[in-house]
């Protein structure tokens, strides 16, 4: 069956479940009423609606399913990150057959169907897609992913990747920080750093400030396979891994950032976290008992006058050096302008440098 017809008809089976779900719990409580009074009442309409609305959302249910399989047999739809491309693109899945290049990143797992990121409209000069993958817990997330401008004009590039955690519960980061991807962009125009496919993943819900419970605990940094995979399917990233990937966190998501960075060195090559308030003990420990050879690298940065900042940071680059961990700890004490807002544009430029070096070691 076409997958518009799967469409239309799941469309009336659930118009007609919910109408026929609503109709019997209306009888339902007239026929309650009846006996509260002890009046007469029938309660088959009640029945006939009940199994009906039943039958509906199992038709529902097997159309959704058809649906859902008709899709994942499909392409994957992606916006050509060219100025002049239309407004979607079909990206197909890579295989080895395919006449483009070989996929750059970690390969989706078998079981899972390719993620679709669609245009959310154009940023800092570049284009900004947005998709769901789901997250460490197996529920879907909402994933946005900047491409810079230089993505479009060399189409044979592969391109490193930063991370921008949010400290905002069910938001990405630059819901609260939309200048963030300027910042990025500035540090590519002025020649500091290398062009970056940013990636911000929708931060979980269930706490008020998610990146402090990770702070607390930052050995449970979860390896977050299935986003490196999306990505790394849709967009010409380099590999996922500390050559090529790094991370980035500003105000509420830096803890996250600083985490990521300290635990797991053997998914991120770099980290940078910005204006941060940061469990130094708990983010030593981390560093101390982090995998792999490579020694983790981490900026903390602040603006001059933030001084709890200044002050956490330095807090956490006491106990690294007190924990005697190999960890490689810079501190940006400098940064001082007219507003906190050029202040922290200025503050994610120098992060940028310093994950550009980083990776490029």
């Amino acid at each position: 069956m076409p997958r518009s017809l799967l469409v239309l008809s799941l469309l009336v089976a659930a118009v007609a479940g919910s109408w026929l779900a609503r109709s019997a719990m209306v009888r339902w409580r007239d026929l309650r009423a009846a006996q509260r009074y002890e009046l007469a009442a029938e309660a088959r309409p009640v029945l006939v609606r009940a199994g009906a609305a039943a039958l509906c959302l199992t038709c529902v249910s097997a159309l959704g399913v058809a649906v859902l399989l008709g899709e994942r047999g499909g392409p994957v739809r992606a916006v050509a990150a060219e100025a002049g491309s239309a407004d979607r693109a079909v990206v197909p899945a890579p295989t080895a057959s395919s006449s483009g290049p070989a996929p750059v990143s970690s390969p989706l797992p078998s079981s899972a169907a390719p993620v679709a990121f669609a245009g959310a409209g154009r940023v800092a000069g570049g284009e900004l897609m947005q998709g769901a993958v789901p997250g460490p817990d197996g529920r879907a997330r909402t994933v946005r992913v900047w491409l810079p401008a230089e993505y479009g004009k060399n189409p044979a590039d592969r391109f490193p990747v930063i991370v921008l955690h949010s400290g905002t519960p069910g938001h990405t980061a630059d819901t609260d920080l939309p200048d963030v991807f300027d910042g990025v962009a500035s540090a590519v125009q002025q020649g500091k750093a290398r062009p970056f496919v940013v990636v911000a993943p929708e931060a979980p819900g269930g706490t008020g400030h998610p990146c402090d419970l990770v702070a607390a605990a930052p050995q449970a940094v979860a390896d977050d396979a299935a986003l490196r995979a999306a990505v790394g399917t849709a967009f010409r990233t380099l590999p996922a891994g500390p050559g090529g990937w790094s991370v980035l966190g500003v105000d509420g998501g830096a803890p996250c950032a600083a985490a990521a960075g300290l635990a797991r060195p053997d998914l991120y090559g770099a980290a940078a976290a910005v204006s941060g308030r940061y469990d130094a003990k708990a983010l030593a420990g981390a560093a101390a008992e982090s995998p792999g050879a490579v020694a983790p690298r981490l900026l903390l940065a602040a603006a001059k006058r933030d001084t709890d900042a200044l002050a956490s940071g330095r807090a956490v680059q006491a106990a690294l050096r007190d924990a005697k961990s190999p960890a490689q700890v810079r501190t940006s004490e400098v940064v001082q302008d007219y507003t906190p807002e050029r202040e922290r544009l200025r503050l994610v430029r120098v992060a940028v440098q310093y994950l550009a070096e980083q990776l490029a070691k």
